[in-house]
């Protein structure tokens, strides 16, 4: 079957390794003039099955409310007249209740586990480096009261199969010792044991010389403006320059795939978030942390590549705009001289920006839409890293018919 895979990110290589290896022919389509270009250059690098909470939860109303009086709250919303945004936020609303948000959550962790696993094997199979961490991640607590309720909130993620301790300040400085130096004060952690992380661009690049080897095609510098459709079937996906032919299309761009397929009449409940992150140099000497970790007072998460460290936050609800100042940046760079006293080199720091697809509820959307020959596998969130190999995965199996580790409907558009 000849497949049409448009977004070159994370989700889209993946996607496109998975659909090669069962042996279709898979060509790839990305504005970008590479693979993870834009949000899968900006993410923190966790693979966290044990961080898949749904955002829409009870507390998430007042947290947005926060957003609109002060510039430092990690979720932000800046006020403006968007009718896609407010259609996607009274949908977001509908969600933050206790029962609908355990729904979401254990939603978003049954895909995170299959898709740590599925990532697992093909590590192993494809012997790729792409400068992991073992020994868990750490979620850091400031207060008793933050940690007890970490606890119980994670109670979710126990009984689901996520190993998870509960460990004091002694404890975390064993597991982390760069902590010892730290201005912040913390009284202890959640230790995800099996949640880790990694650059997902040298992974990203490493799947796409395995593409490749099977015969992947990838086309760059090229932006899809329209879907053509004859009844309910896509016949062709175009661009400035030329139209593109398959059999079947997979929009696996992010928040764009639901801007692209409106061209086709289909309406994604998928909003942009736009993430911050930094990746600075650790400085000759200096003690930076060897674990992946979340400040969860600050919401800044790190991931350490090597010699540089990955450091990621911030969720702003703009629309599409791609605009940023330096200044967007400050509450990182404040968290991390904070956190890490001394240990990075911010003047030679690379500063990006990406945006995370968001679902109202949480769960990406994966599968087919209204046109038999047009597939979905977007809306992952914060969570697209952790996430990609099981959503591949996934939606092969839809396009082939098959069954699924995990039902199919619950990631469904039709849901």
């Amino acid at each position: 079957m000849k497949l049409l895979v448009v977004g070159a990110g994370i989700i889209g290589v993946t996607t496109a390794y998975e659909l090669a290896r069962r042996g279709h022919e898979v060509q790839v389509i990305d504005r970008e003039a590479g693979e993870t270009r834009m949000t899968s250059a900006a993410t923190a690098g966790l693979i966290a099955p044990g961080h898949s909470f749904a955002w829409a939860s009870p507390a998430a109303p007042m947290e947005l409310l926060k957003s609109l009086f002060s510039a430092n709250t990690s979720i932000r919303v800046k006020p403006r007249f968007d009718p896609e945004f407010i259609s996607w936020g009274l949908k977001f609303l509908r969600e933050c209740t206790s029962s609908r948000a355990s729904t979401n959550t254990l939603a978003k962790l049954r895909l995170a586990q299959r898709s740590q696993q599925v990532f697992n094997e093909i590590v192993k199979e494809e012997e790729m480096d792409f400068k992991p961490t073992v020994g868990g991640v750490l979620y850091l607590y400031r207060d008793e009261m933050g940690l007890r309720r970490a606890v119980e909130r994670g109670r979710i993620m126990r009984d689901h199969g996520q190993e998870q301790n509960v460990v004091s300040r002694d404890e975390l400085l064993h597991l982390e010792p760069a902590l010892a130096t730290s201005r912040a004060s913390f009284v202890g952690a959640v230790h995800a044991v099996t949640d880790g992380s990694g650059d997902p661009t040298l992974y990203a690049s490493e799947i796409r010389k395995r593409c490749e080897e099977m015969g992947v095609r990838f086309t760059f510098n090229t932006a899809i403006k329209a879907i053509r459709k004859d009844g309910d079937r896509v016949t062709a996906l175009s661009s400035k320059e030329s139209d593109f032919l398959a059999d079947g299309y997979i929009l696996a761009g992010g928040p764009a795939s639901a801007r692209l397929a409106r061209t086709a009449g289909t309406r994604l409940s998928v909003y942009p978030a736009k993430g911050y992150s930094i990746t600075a140099p650790v400085n000759a000497g200096a003690v930076a942390p060897r674990l992946g970790g979340i400040d969860e007072k600050s919401l800044v998460a790190w991931s350490r590549f090597g010699d540089q460290l990955r450091m990621s936050a911030t969720a702003e609800f703009s629309g599409y705009s791609l605009a940023h100042s330096r200044k967007d940046f400050s509450n990182i760079v404040k968290a991390g001289q904070e956190l890490f006293p001394g240990a990075l080199d911010y003047d030679r720091a690379t500063y990006k920006i990406g945006l995370r697809p968001m679902t109202p509820d949480g769960p990406p959307i994966i599968g087919a839409g209204k046109q038999r020959n047009l597939y979905f596998n977007t809306g992952h969130g914060h969570l697209g890293w952790t996430m990609a190999c099981g959503s591949a995965e996934m939606l092969a199996d839809v396009i082939e018919g098959k069954p699924s580790a995990l039902h199919q409907d619950t990631y469904a558009l039709s849901r």
